[in-house]
């Protein structure tokens, strides 16, 4: 029996685009020959795969969901070709399960998830992905995900197309009154999308090209290139706290009330609950974002077909 080594099932995995399990397997059964165990792999409908993994899957759903005493969450990002099959009752079901693994094996990164038992199942998280492939035939990846632990709350927006968690610090646990503040938290991120939690979380270097850009924006501008540059400094400091108001979620006008900012709202609903209340993380992943769709031109396409 040919010995299979851990290259050997990632250069079969490359080449067939087919889950690693499966790979190893098929090379076991074909002693080794690559050959073989890509037949072997076609034959029971999983290399097909390979043909489609080059089709964007930028459809999908974003799961954000936490156990019963809202202790321990996930927000994870399943991915699919079309919004068609990712409103298949077997896709929804996996992409819950996959954010309950998540939750009870603390897999330290994509790699370890496809590898862990999926939760209420007897197979791999990657081997129940192969699985699902053969019933919907389309690609499919699980993309990302985060693992969360404290007092959280989680919204999902549009049927999976935003999925928020909210992290809070409070003594008072997961009481109404403070799951309800976490809820307003996690739809005006879910609304504005703030890409940071707080002031102290964005980076030196971000602040200093913003800094940079506005200054170039008053060279530009007739009415304040002559001015003196100190005066230029000070006006590019009142814009800095614009920034913060409007890329960190604590520092936002609160949408349903902009009289007052998230963080006031926050410190409110802790002394209305007689507590305190501390939003320490946030997380939101919409779908698809950063992927770049393919656009297919139909035209083009029946023109191509003709000229065949």
């Amino acid at each position: 029996m040919a010995n299979i080594s851990a290259k050997d099932v990632a250069e079969l995995r490359k080449q067939t685009g087919v889950g690693m399990m499966d790979c190893k397997k098929a090379l076991v059964e074909a002693d080794g020959d690559f050959e073989k165990a890509t037949v072997i792999l076609r034959e029971k409908g999983l290399a097909t795969q390979a043909k489609k993994s080059g089709r964007v899957a930028a459809e999908g759903i974003v799961m954000a969901m936490t156990n019963e005493d809202h202790t321990v969450g996930a927000v994870v990002e399943v991915n699919i070709e079309t919004d068609f099959a990712a409103n298949n009752d077997e896709f929804k079901k996996f992409v819950d399960n996959v954010a309950m693994t998540i939750i009870e094996k603390n897999p330290a990164d994509l790699d370890a998830l496809n590898a862990e038992q999926i939760y209420g199942g007897t197979t791999t998280v990657a081997e129940a992905l192969q699985e699902l492939f053969l019933k919907i035939r389309e690609n499919m990846h699980i993309r990302r995900f985060k693992r969360l632990e404290g007092v959280l709350v989680p919204y999902v927006h549009g049927g999976g197309k935003i999925g928020v968690m909210i992290n809070l610090d409070t003594p008072a646990g997961a009481s109404d009154a403070v799951l309800a503040c976490g809820k307003d938290c996690a739809l005006q991120l879910a609304a504005l999308k703030a890409p940071y939690l707080k002031k102290e979380d964005v980076p030196a270097e971000v602040i200093e090209s913003e800094k940079k850009i506005m200054l170039a924006q008053m060279d530009e501008d007739p009415k304040m290139a002559n001015k003196p540059e100190q005066v230029k400094v000070k006006i590019v400091e009142g814009k800095v706290g614009k920034y913060y108001s409007e890329n960190c979620l604590l520092e936002q006008e609160f949408v349903k009330d902009g009289s007052f900012t998230v963080k006031k709202y926050v410190e409110q609903c802790a002394k209305d609950a007689g507590t305190t209340i501390n939003v320490i993380d946030c997380v939101c992943f919409e779908r698809g974002e950063g992927v770049e769709k393919k656009e297919d031109n139909f035209a083009d396409e029946v023109a191509s077909m003709m000229n065949k």
